[in-house]
């Protein structure tokens, strides 16, 4: 209905960008070819160009994204500076999360451009900091970068910014977070993220900022939230049309210790490096096997997954295969397989400071050493990782401990070590951890019951539906039913439906019984 030819083609821009934030990503390309049909400007065709290029990573995360969002971000370099760093910002987390398979173009093409761009003449935001800080690291060396990079979280961190700008920034926040081993930053960002695109319907940045906050709270223990948060990105993907990535229910799984998903979820991670070429989730894939094969007693194996694991240097993945790769070398009987990577976590910890990879990197040390120095990395590891959020990691602590303390027949104290780390594995879901603690706690001498696996369907007189069991977890955790028909993109009358149903299953009259009936862990699927 606009006449204007610019004017009509700056509405179905700004009316495409609309769409993307809502996950409308098959609306997006129809108005931008709508409007490419027309005479586009410079700057219109560069908005386009970054459009198209948001929606291939939002779609498919393929690699094809981030020579896309190149070409934008310096096409827009010289129309507006600040919309060409935004661009520059997706282009560089469209890269890491590609890893190296982007096509030809990769981090080290993207940090390059973003450190020859224009710099803004305002006084520099945390999205400025984060890019300067990310292609720094990929320039010049991580340990450069650190002072910059934890000086943008702690300004995320402030809420000084608008909304917008610290969703803007979703992406690279997770990674810097993850990469300095900064677990607060990691853990509050992206659960404000949560919120916050929740909030605004921004169904996008919900689907990343689900992912990292998923990934985070499974390392923080926190095994049913992940689930339920699972269960919330599976029903923004489906709304969007895209797919869930694997990265986030491997997480899961292998914490829990569930072989026979984990197994799953690595085939159909390796399947989609070869369709869309992304290497993030076979990292992640091959570094929870380790991870899973280390809880079990299969370190062979756990050592051949976690040497795989950092074969791509991706976020995150590559450095967690680290510690699983010592520990793995160790049992084998391998050490010096594992001096490497000792080499490289204790680089990672002195430029960072960050308690968590302090304590990793204790715990490592203390693999490899005898005598009173192991005792010292064992009980550092249990000291810094006691300070931090990931209270899995500590669990393990305590586990690796008391074998220890159990090998050098310490019985009693190993005892205490053990018990310590069997109730909080257990607590929290590690099945295989927690199952390899209670083994080692019966050779102390101590009775231990083996736990009885409880299950959602178990508690029925017949089966809950998928959709059931999110709707009564969500209302277990005291979500109103507007607030689930909210986050599962229903009906508040379909939510009402669910609820009498799982009522009638359970056998229950009210919300309330809900704590009661229902367990605290869930498969993934």
């Amino acid at each position: 209905m606009t006449v204007d030819p610019a004017r009509r083609t700056e509405r179905m821009l700004a009316a495409a960008q609309a769409n993307l934030q809502a996950g409308a990503l098959d609306r997006v390309l129809e108005l931008l070819g709508t409007a490419e049909a027309g005479s586009l400007d410079e700057f219109a065709s560069a908005r386009g160009d970054l459009l198209r290029g948001q929606v291939a990573y939002a779609q498919n995360r393929g690699s094809d994204a981030v020579p896309l969002l190149l070409q934008a971000a310096r096409r827009l370099e010289p129309l507006d500076v600040r919309l060409a760093r935004v661009t520059y910002l997706d282009a560089l987390s469209c890269a890491f999360f590609a890893g190296s398979s982007a096509g030809g173009v990769g981090v080290v093409d993207v940090s390059q451009a973003v450190l020859a761009a224009p710099r803004p003449l305002h006084r520099s935001g945390p999205l400025d900091l984060l890019l300067d800080g990310v292609a720094t690291q990929v320039t010049e060396g991580y340990a450069v970068s650190v002072p910059v990079l934890k000086r943008a979280l702690t300004a995320l961190r402030s809420q000084e910014f608008s909304a917008e700008e610290r969703l803007e920034c979703g992406l690279l926040t997770y990674y810097s977070a993850v990469d300095l081993w900064d677990d607060e930053s990691w853990y509050v960002l992206a659960g404000r993220n949560v919120t916050l695109a929740r909030e605004s319907g921004a169904l996008t940045a919900l689907q990343f900022a689900l992912n990292a906050r998923i990934v985070a709270v499974a390392f923080m223990g926190e095994l049913a939230e992940g689930s339920s948060l699972l269960a919330e990105l599976r029903a923004v993907c489906e709304a969007t049309g895209s797919h869930v990535p694997p990265y986030s229910p491997v997480a899961l799984v292998a914490w829990r210790g569930r072989e026979a998903e984990v197994s799953r979820l690595a085939e159909r991670a390796t399947e989609e490096v070869l369709q869309r070429g992304e290497t993030l989730g076979l990292s992640a894939a091959h570094w929870a096997i380790a991870m899973l094969y280390n809880g079990i007693g299969r370190h062979e194996e756990a050592l051949a997954a976690a040497e795989r694991a950092g074969e791509h240097h991706d976020i995150g993945f590559s450095d967690w295969s680290l510690a699983e790769l010592i520990l793995a070398a160790v049992r084998c009987g391998k050490p010096e397989r594992a001096v490497g990577a000792l080499k490289q976590l204790g680089a990672k910890a002195r430029d960072s400071g960050s308690e968590w990879v302090l304590g990793i990197a204790a715990r490592s040390r203390a693999l490899l050493s005898e005598g009173g120095a192991a005792e010292d990395g064992y009980r550092e590891s249990i000291d810094r990782l006691g300070r931090t959020r990931v209270r899995a990691e500590l669990a393990r602590s305590f586990l690796l401990f008391g074998e220890w303390l159990l090998h050098e027949r310490r019985r009693s104290e190993a005892r205490e070590q053990l018990r310590t780390a069997y109730e909080m594995l257990a607590a929290m879901g590690m099945e295989a951890f927690a199952e390899l603690a209670r083994r080692e706690l019966l050779a102390t001498g101590e009775t231990v019951r083996k736990p009885t696996a409880r299950t959602l369907s178990s508690q029925a007189s017949e089966p809950l539906t998928a959709q059931e069991a999110r709707v009564a977890r969500l209302a277990r955790d005291g979500l109103s039913n507007p607030e689930i028909a909210a986050r599962l993109f229903i009906s508040t009358r379909t939510v009402q439906y669910h609820l009498a149903k799982v009522f009638t299953k359970l056998g229950i009259s009210s919300r309330g019984q809900l704590q009661r009936v229902l367990p605290l862990e869930q498969g993934v699927q």
